[in-house]
């Protein structure tokens, strides 16, 4: 199923699973107007058509983890093996082979001192194949993470918007400090991260724990932004099309209202502020590559205060939020 074979209903469910992807579906059937069996129906094709995962993603801002986007040459047989040996890590996510052959894109976090310079200092640069590792660490996050593609399509009014966050979890942060994560938390974040609409039910049985423990809990960690609900698109979807990494420089005066503006374009999955040779990053998703030669020159490259852009059409990806080992045909071990 393609991006533009989905109907207005489909767009409609799309949208409200990225505002609360564990809403039950007679939530969803209520604001959207249509009975719960449609809703139902729909999704589970939905599911077959396009291969939605919907799970729970650490969120390594709000955890005060430390996050790089690192671009990896490689040794043109080497970036395939490269890409998924990064992809089965769990510090890993959104890999994706851009530009070429031989360059590996890729987002890690640490959560201390110690993970990151084993990573960046020790294990990546020692890789086989690996040529070069240009590091880009992320610094403040304009658009993105619970906030993606779905939710800039309108498919739903702001009213049903507003229903639909007034019924499910409050996700108002609570405190100026970084969320927390306990050992405790383990088992129930492993559970949502293979499936984030496992019921209260599974969820008490892969932790072990009451069913009032677990509801208690789950609100606390979504509440805390310590974890969201997203989705995943295998097939096609919003995040299809002719998709590209841009690297951009802006005069350091303008470098907050040019990424302020640059996360309102419909275009922009998510946008981040940088150190590294640029100094803003940007992922974006139009419809094909003439779209995105017109994203160039009318959207980004007219705004105040942008030197330069650099663009890396996305060529495949290998890592989203999620990886399976078994959707790789012919897998072989490697380490990375």
């Amino acid at each position: 199923m393609e991006i533009h074979t989905l109907d207005q209903l489909d767009r409609q469910l799309l949208h409200a699973l990225e505002i609360d992807g564990r809403a039950p579906f007679s939530r969803i059937a209520d604001v959207i107007g249509v009975s719960d069996q449609t809703v139902a129906r729909r999704f589970r094709r939905l599911t077959s058509a396009m291969e939605i995962r919907v799970v729970a993603v650490r969120d390594g801002e709000r955890l005060g983890h430390e996050s790089w986007l690192l671009r990896m040459r490689c040794a043109p047989d080497g970036a395939e093996r490269l890409a998924h040996a990064l992809a089965r890590r769990p510090d890993t996510a959104w890999i994706a082979l851009v530009s070429g052959p031989t360059e590996v894109v890729c987002t890690v976090r640490a959560s201390s001192q110690s993970e990151q310079e084993e990573l960046l200092l020790g294990r990546l640069p020692r890789t086989p194949g690996v040529l070069e590792i240009k590091a880009h660490k992320l610094l403040h996050r304009f658009y993105g993470g619970s906030e993606g593609l779905v939710g800039k399509s309108g498919a739903l009014t702001p009213e049903q918007v507003g229903r639909l966050r007034a019924a499910g979890p409050d996700t108002t942060p609570e405190g100026s400090g970084p969320a927390v994560l306990t050992p405790e938390d383990e088992p129930l974040v492993a559970a949502l991260e293979r499936d984030g609409r496992a019921t209260y039910a599974e969820l008490r049985q892969a932790t072990g724990r009451p069913e009032s423990y677990v509801r208690r809990r789950l609100g606390r960690l979504l509440r805390s932004g310590a974890i969201y609900i997203d989705m995943q698109f295998e097939r096609g979807g919003f995040e299809d099309g002719a998709r590209a990494i841009l690297w951009i420089t802006a005069a350091p005066s303008a470098l907050d209202s040019v990424g302020r503006e640059i996360a309102t374009h419909r275009e922009v999955a998510f946008v981040s502020a940088t150190a590294g040779d640029s100094n803003l990053l940007a992922v974006i998703v139009c419809r094909d590559t003439a779209s995105v030669y017109r994203y160039l020159s009318e959207g980004v490259g007219r705004l105040d205060g942008v030197q330069h852009v650099e663009c890396g059409p996305v060529l495949r990806t290998f890592k989203q939020l999620a990886y399976e080992e078994r959707r790789r045909p012919g897998a072989r071990a490697a380490r990375a």
